[in-house]
């Protein structure tokens, strides 16, 4: 390639040869290019629609000058005879190259390009222009892609890193403004400066199938070169010096030189950029003022994270997406064993751990490397986890970048434990070395560890590798001598794996033996050796399920398993205890007022099948005890698309007037609905419930309304949610004693390429029958009575004041207050935005209802919206209505209207969507 870069238009001005070599049996007509730089073309490719998906708004918003594309000016062959050739709208990231002739086996065939890439800003993905003026790239040429298998592999680029280009020999002659550098992991051939302006550079690279450069004004890349490698690195820690730096670095080279094999190459980068692509989860989410680590270890952990992901995404030769779990399962096993050697007592939450405030919980006890094990499990027991081997874009956020990550290298790590003949660690270097010979896949490496095992190890690759199948053990009967013990092991999933017991004596490991619980009704007999309890995966070498399940005294008299530990605030889950966690609360309405309490529950940060949740409180206004309280059980279904299913009883005793209290007892089945690809956003959810009310008669309540009620209630809500889309659809149908409803509603979003939004919502809702005298249970036009007590209102029975202004989308959904304003017959309305600047919206909303003895009233109302933070924070400012021109009446503050959400659990979701 011969490069010159425009530093002021952001591109590159490539002229190209390349000669390819037919090295298959197959005789090829055609050549795919990869092109992943045309990506970034406009917000209808693939990399856009990812980004949607994942509610990723910069580059939806992004002006036309940050986006990037590749222009061909000409693609010919040796005679200039211009070969035909197709990029399809729907595949932007490649190019198929039809040849002029059929190229046999062996043969070889050269192309030559003209093009011009336009760099993207690098704050799509981190690769790109940068602020300064500067330029890190990656996959901005154009590149034969891997053949295997009777064909090109045609990927899109996903932002995942896993480009599949073919092994390819480079020579690049780059041509920069004299005032710029340019690191790469390339070797340097010639440095030429032809005149006072601009510099040519010549790099070279052999069997490669990727490089990295980046052009800067002021170079910000250090060398460290310890004799085996040259290693180029940014990465940001002001507070150590070069010379630990270079201590550190040396320390992971000869590491990973040592435990995976010798680096093809004389150089590698690890840059800043790398990293927070890839990031250390949980390091990288405290702040730096909080962090438990020394500035040394946090520099460590960072960089060898970053330099093996790099190292092996470089020397493998595998396909980066299909065969995914091989890269993470080296990666991250090669991290447990580094921590092992050089930092095996260092803590999930490091010095943390050694303060006396924090010694009762179990994240502060955890072991660095136990952390992975959780991770994993965060997934599982949302029933979210996916096979390990997958490919990586079918694969959710959480698990592309954690959770699967962890769970490969505790997969090997458990089966090098299995196997105990250090087996792991060799096929893991006999696989690399076999990597610098020639192109290979997930199953040269499952060869190998066939190979050297002693034992069987089809059930690793069936279960472990290409399943999402749990392993879950347990005891069965269990008795004893004071010599010997002998037990059943229950398998509560009917998947096979080897399991280790452990017997402990006073916390202190006195046996461990691995067994293969092959029958169902398996009984074991070993020497006691004056163990006091049996445990099952003790040092959680196995991806188990539930470990709370794994314990059984061995003593004369026990009361529990597992005693019970109280714990401040929040904490993991701990097997060795029953765990009840309390917290203060605080909540508000306008006749409790403030509302301290303090709540009980068992809720850690892993999901649980049962859930208790007590929250008693006082209300400091009305001087009377309230709370809430809620229990529930949920039953996964992991082989279906009727994924959950969760049955509970929840309970809330507040005031809901100034002198009268409510009771709400509320049993209810919730059955959750997922689409077979886990990456789709659709969600279905089919809800049944009782709701109970039981209120004090109130003096300020005159509506005739009996004040206790039961109501059956069906719903059925169809979501699918992204950047772009939002489309919800949902029916319900509510049964009691005085009437009997119907009704449902449909809501679209639409963000469009002028990045202007529009919303529309239809309702429609009609009783089947209506006793009542009230309009209690009528449907409001402009807020629910909320007789269900779904909605967090501030002031529910309030009809004047700042309280009534709070609004609800529900119902009529209307902004202005109009009457009439209930409907005991039928109801129709359609509420509809458009965004005329960022956040500022127009706003209309047109009905029509029915009440009895009266004709159908039409209403209308409009104004603007100004839409801060969708459905959690956002004011209503009506302008023209049936009330006439509202903007212009008197006490106009009393007709805007206000959304806030002040529920932490509602707001959290807003931040975690993108990851599950």
């Amino acid at each position: 390639m011969e490069v010159a870069v425009n530093l002021e238009l952001k591109t590159l001005n490539v002229k190209q040869d390349i000669t390819f070599y037919n090295t298959s049996n197959d005789t090829l007509v055609s050549i795919v290019l990869n092109d992943w730089n045309n990506a970034f073309a406009d917000k209808n490719t693939p990399l856009a629609r990812r980004f949607s998906d994942e509610f990723y708004r910069g580059f939806h918003l992004a002006k036309a000058a940050e986006r990037g594309n590749t222009t061909i000016l000409s693609l010919t062959d040796s005679n200039f005879m211009a070969f035909e050739w197709e990029r399809t709208e729907k595949n932007p990231d490649y190019i198929v190259v039809r040849l002029n002739q059929k190229l046999l086996p062996g043969e070889q065939i050269d192309l030559h390009l003209t093009y011009i890439s336009k760099i993207p800003s690098d704050k799509f993905t981190r690769y790109g222009f940068d602020q300064n003026g500067g330029m890190n790239l990656k996959n901005w040429f154009l590149t034969p892609a891997r053949f295997e298998n009777h064909s090109f592999v045609k990927n899109n680029n996903f932002n995942l890193d896993d480009i599949a280009n073919a092994i390819s020999d480079y020579e690049v002659n780059i041509k920069v403004p004299n005032n710029y550098s340019i690191s790469t992991d390339l070797d340097s051939v010639a440095k030429d400066i032809t005149n006072t302006a601009f510099t040519n550079y010549s790099y070279t690279g052999k069997n490669r199938n990727d490089f990295s450069l980046v052009i800067q004004k002021q170079n910000t890349f250090m060398s460290y070169d310890n004799g085996t490698i040259e290693v180029l690195s940014d990465l940001k820690n002001k507070k150590i010096t070069e010379i630990e730096k270079a201590i550190i670095i040396n320390r992971v080279a000869t590491f990973a030189n040592d435990f995976i094999g010798k680096y093809p190459y004389s150089k590698i980068m690890v840059s800043q950029a790398d990293y927070e692509r890839n990031p250390f989860y949980g390091l990288n989410q405290l702040p730096s003022f909080l962090s438990p680590f020394t500035d040394d270890f946090m520099f460590e952990i960072t960089f060898f994270k970053t330099y093996l992901n790099n190292y092996l995404k470089n020397s493998l030769h595998l396909d980066p997406r299909k065969d995914n779990w091989v890269y993470d399962g080296i990666q991250i096993y090669a991290m447990m064993k580094y921590m092992e050697q050089n930092h095996l007592d260092q803590k999930m939450l490091g010095r943390l751990s050694r303060m006396k405030l924090f010694k009762s919980y179990n994240i502060t006890n955890l072991t660095f490397n136990e952390q992975y094990s959780y991770y994993y499990m965060l997934m599982a027991r949302k029933n979210l986890d996916q096979p390990l081997g997958d490919p990586k874009n079918t694969l959710i956020k959480f698990n592309e970048q954690i959770a699967s990550k962890y769970r490969a290298g505790l997969s090997l790590s458990y089966l090098d434990d299995y196997l105990d003949h250090n087996i792991v660690p060799e096929s893991i270097q006999e696989f690399y070395n076999l990597n610098k010979k020639e192109q290979t896949n997930r199953y040269d490496f499952e060869k190998i560890l066939i190979n050297k095992s002693p034992k069987n190890i089809d059930w690793f690759f069936k279960t472990i590798i290409d399943s999402r199948d749990i392993i879950d053990y347990k005891f069965g009967h269990v008795t004893r001598t004071p010599d010997s013990v002998q037990f059943a092991i229950r398998n509560r999933t009917g998947v096979y794996a080897p399991i280790s017991i452990y017997g402990l004596k006073k916390n202190e490991v006195v046996f461990k033996k691995w067994i293969e619980p092959l029958k169902a009704d398996s009984i074991y007999h070993f020497d006691r050796k004056n163990a006091d309890k049996l445990v099952i995966n003790y040092d959680n070498e196995v991806p188990e399920f539930n470990q709370r399940n794994n314990w059984k005294s061995l003593k004369s008299i026990a009361i529990t398993n597992r005693p019970i530990k109280f714990n401040f605030a929040k904490d993991l889950e701990d097997p060795y205890y029953n765990q009840i966690l309390y917290i203060p609360t605080v909540t508000y309405n306008y006749y409790d007022g403030i509302t301290p309490g303090v709540r009980f529950h068992n809720k850690t940060i892993l999901d649980k099948p049962f859930t208790f949740d007590i929250n008693p409180a006082y209300s400091i206004k009305a001087g009377t005890l309230s709370g809430s309280s809620a229990f529930s059980w949920s039953q996964y279904y992991r082989n279906s698309t009727l994924y959950n299913v969760r049955y509970s009883l929840s309970q809330n005793y507040f005031h809901y007037a100034p002198d009268a209290t409510y009771l709400r007892l509320n049993p209810m089945v919730q059955i959750r609905i997922r689409e077979e690809n886990f990456r789709d956003n659709r969600k279905q959810l089919i809800l049944l419930r009782q709701v109970i009310v039981n209120r004090e008669e109130s003096e300020y309540i005159t509506d005739n309304s009996k004040p206790n009620y039961s109501i059956f209630n069906a719903r059925y809500a169809n979501t699918k949610t992204e950047l772009i889309n939002h489309f919800n659809f949902m029916t319900d149908v509510q049964f009691s004693n005085g009437f009997g409803k119907v009704s449902g509603e449909i809501e679209y979003r639409r963000l469009f390429e002028n990045n202007r939004k529009l919303n529309l919502r239809l309702f429609a809702g009609s009783f089947i029958y209506n006793t009542t005298n009230s309009d209690y249970f009528s449907f409001g036009l402009d807020r629910p009575t909320d007789y269900l007590f779904d909605y967090n209102l501030l002031g529910r029975s309030e009809s004047t004041g700042l309280f009534s202004q709070q609004y609800v989308i529900a119902e009529g959904g209307f902004k202005s207050q109009i009457e009439p304003s209930y409907a005991n017959q039928w109801m129709t309305t359609l509420n509809a935005s458009y965004a005329v600047w960022n956040w500022v919206e127009l706003y209309g909303d047109v009905g029509f209802l029915k009440n009895k003895h009266q004709n159908e009233y039409f209403a209308y109302d409009t104004g603007v919206r100004l839409n801060l933070v969708p459905d959690y924070f956002e004011l209503y400012f009506p302008v023209y209505s049936n009330n006439g021109w509202e903007i212009a009446q008197d006490k106009y503050t009393q007709k805007i209207r206000f959304i806030i959400t002040i529920a932490p659990k509602t707001l959290v979701t807003l931040f975690t969507r993108k990851w599950f």
